[in-house]
């Protein structure tokens, strides 16, 4: 990535946290959420498009699991039972978008698709695990906080 293109990427992101700011949680929340299935439908897009070779299925059907499973597991954290609960299904929705990344990036070095088919979702990819690294460690001081209330 270019340092322009670094630039440009941190800028709109920068722009959306911004906005994000400027939202009640709620409509915080459901834009993250409506964000993330957009990033799914990519995924299945992006899936689709992968070779019909042994290696090309195998990668469609991980990338597939993993690239489309953090919108729901988000839908599952903003309706958890406790706040432990919700700490859980952050870290899950992470942990798949991490899983994702690499699933990308082994795409990327294959040249199984052309660089121009990746470059935008990399980057979506890279932001969202941004977002919820910061959000799980929101997350987990709010969780330290109670328990030092308690004792």
């Amino acid at each position: 990535m270019s340092l322009s293109d670094e630039l440009k990427r941190r800028m709109e992101d920068r722009k959306w946290r911004n906005e994000m700011n400027d939202r009640p949680s709620q409509s915080r929340a459901d834009a993250l959420e409506e964000r993330l299935i957009d990033f799914a439908v990519r995924i299945v897009k992006l899936s689709a498009n992968l070779p019909r070779t042994p290696a090309g299925k195998h990668i469609a059907g991980q990338i597939l699991r993993s690239g489309t499973s953090p919108a729901p597991n988000y839908g599952e954290a903003r309706g958890a039972e406790s706040h432990a609960d919700f700490v859980h299904k952050l870290r899950i929705v992470l942990k798949e978008l991490n899983e994702t990344s690499i699933w990308l990036r082994i795409i990327e070095r294959s040249n199984i698709l052309k660089p121009e088919q990746l470059t935008e979702i990399i980057q979506e990819n890279s932001e969202l695990c941004r977002i919820f690294t910061t959000s799980l460690k929101t997350a987990r001081t709010k969780t330290n906080d109670k328990m030092k209330t308690v004792k």
